[in-house]
């Protein structure tokens, strides 16, 4: 359900933020390029990847950033978040510190990004099902409770790894299609925050945008 990288009807930037370690650069690799590294190690900087997905009859590209490593530094800044319409927090399903800090990360998620922003709680690592500490209903339960999307994955044997992405990606989508309709006497998608990494949506349906919610 992909398409070429030339064609395609939005781009929705989308963050991936945890602990260390959690398995974020792997679920990037897994979903981008269906490649996982066993010997993935940490990296200094901000890196991202593309993947078109096909949303109803329209053409998305998602353009997914990774921290990579800046978590242990605590050097994300507000750059990293400017622009995103979707983010997945992500927790190793082993380590139950990785879960206790969830909350964390959220407010600074909040604290950046804007307020109407699409997240997801993703549970990762479940091919170590044996090792679990964070019970999956606890996690779930935390989720609904504040109004996020929840999934658990292993990026290792690809469970659930397209099902998370494109479940954020078609929630986006449906934002961004009401926001749309609610737009009266305008072909414009009205932006909360224009940005180099997400910038004005054109007027023109042929030519590709960006937007942000």
């Amino acid at each position: 359900m992909g398409s070429t990288e030339e064609d395609y009807n939005f781009v929705f930037k989308v963050v991936l933020i945890g602990e260390s370690g959690v398995g974020k650069t792997n679920l990037l690799s897994r979903f981008t390029r269906n490649e996982f590294n066993h010997d993935s190690r940490t990296t200094i900087g901000v890196e991202f990847s593309t993947r078109t997905i096909l949303v109803g009859d329209a053409v998305v590209k998602a353009q997914i950033w990774d921290t990579a490593g800046l978590e242990r530094y605590r050097a994300i800044t507000s750059a990293y978040y400017r622009g995103a319409v979707g983010a997945l927090v992500v927790f190793d399903i082993t380590k139950h510190q990785t879960y206790d800090v969830v909350e964390r990360w959220l407010k600074e998620l909040y604290d950046h990004a804007e307020a109407s922003i699409v997240v997801m709680l993703v549970g990762n690592k479940t091919d170590l099902a044996q090792a679990r500490e964070v019970p999956m209903e606890e996690a779930k339960m935390f989720a609904d409770n504040n109004g996020l999307l929840f999934v658990e994955t292993s990026a290792l044997d690809s469970t659930n790894v397209e099902q998370a992405f494109e479940t954020i990606l078609k929630e986006i989508f449906y934002k961004v299609q009401k926001q749309k309709q609610r737009s009266s006497q305008s072909n414009t998608v009205s932006l909360a925050n224009e940005s180099p990494e997400s910038t004005t949506a054109v007027q023109t349906e042929k030519r590709p945008c960006c937007v942000a919610l």
